[in-house]
């Protein structure tokens, strides 16, 4: 376990700087960040969710696989954080820097969010689909003298709820998030995931007493779908809730689904099956999914996939990628979405992003 103090900031920076392949991370309910460190190889890199069966390491998985977003496993030589000198003295085997991601559709504007919504809410309101999620992404210029390992440690003090890391590969950039929705965890038989959905601001900072039908039916439709693929691979689970779960300034509508494993070698079936939830993608799922490929305008890249600890032996770890960025040398680029049913209103759905927004750029 790592404390915080100057040094760590500086540390975690260069690691950065050197292009290690690294996670910190803080799971809710725990006071001190964890650490993961490959020093020896390259991470593993791998094409289908299913080929993470059987693996143990750090992972950081994007919403939809490519050769230039390709599921990393750092797996760990180190879980304690060195110092300068013993830096060092680690051989670095891959000696390129990560290309700068940043493309003009990502500096999506408002009229760029109108055009996406209404071609969005047609097939919802045609009952074509059920739901859909619609993101979007807002970069922002860079400061000089921002710290990656102070916003890290910033997010763990104001998000004490969420699970919050800070991880960097060659091959995937480096990325910051804070997620309150687990996609699984769990061990030793005992394992969990959740159905987040439905979001409203915190009033006076307090849990709000009312929900609307549209957020209600909207947190419905996720759970019906975990309960389903759940129960497709002869899984039985317990379900609590729907409850107010708060994240941040926001608050959204969670259920807990409870289900045990006898035997925990297959995760990456499990998690192929889950992935996307309809929180993050939309339902039917299919459908929903290949409609946000070629209707959203954007890459997602790893805002929406999946990141955290996998150890089919011992503790796993996952959650789904929300409220994170991208940070780039010169650049931010930040991340949200919200799912739209037919009844959704657009300038409703723009102020959900812009909110969901204001967890990373709080720590700016």
């Amino acid at each position: 376990m790592i404390s915080e103090d100057t040094s760590k900031h500086e540390i975690i920076d260069t690691l950065i700087r050197q292009n290690r392949s690294f996670a910190i991370y803080r799971i809710p309910g725990e006071e001190q960040p964890r650490f993961v460190m490959q020093a020896s190889g390259s991470a593993r890199l791998f094409d289908t969710i299913e080929e993470l069966n059987e693996q143990q390491g750090f992972v950081i998985a994007p919403f939809k696989v490519s050769r230039e977003c390709p599921i990393v496993l750092i797996q760990r030589d180190y879980s304690e954080l060195l110092d300068n000198g013993q830096m060092n003295c680690i051989r670095m085997d891959l000696e390129f820097l990560p290309k700068g991601n940043e493309n003009a559709s990502e500096r999506k504007t408002k009229d760029n969010y109108i055009h996406c919504f209404d071609s969005f809410i047609k097939p919802l309101q045609e009952n074509k689909l059920d739901k859909l999620v619609l993101s979007r992404s807002l970069t922002l210029d860079r400061e000089a003298g921002f710290s990656p390992a102070k916003a890290f440690y910033k997010a763990c003090k104001q998000y004490l709820r969420s699970y919050v890391y800070l991880c960097h590969t060659p091959q995937t950039g480096t990325w910051l998030g804070s997620t309150p929705e687990i996609i699984l965890s769990g061990e030793k038989g005992e394992w969990h995931t959740v159905a987040l959905a439905g979001t409203q601001p915190l009033q006076n900072g307090e849990l709000p007493a009312h929900w609307d039908e549209k957020n209600k039916r909207e947190q419905q439709i996720v759970s019906n779908y975990i309960h389903d693929q759940l129960q497709s691979l002869g899984i039985a689970s317990t379900m609590e809730g729907p409850y107010s779960a708060r994240a941040g300034a926001l608050c959204h509508l969670k259920s807990d689904f409870r289900f045990k494993l006898e035997e925990s070698s297959k995760l990456g079936n499990l998690l192929s099956l889950l992935h996307p939830t309809p929180a993050v993608c939309g339902l039917p799922k299919e459908a929903a999914y290949q409609f946000i490929l070629e209707h959203e305008g954007y890459n997602r890249r790893y805002y929406s996939g999946f990141i955290g600890w996998l150890n089919p032996e011992g503790r796993t770890d996952l959650y789904v990628n929300l409220r994170c960025m991208n940070i780039n040398k010169d650049t931010h680029t930040l991340y949200a979405g919200g799912g739209l049913l037919s009844s959704s209103e657009l300038n409703e759905e723009w102020q959900e992003t812009e909110d969901k927004l204001l967890t990373m750029k709080a720590l700016l």
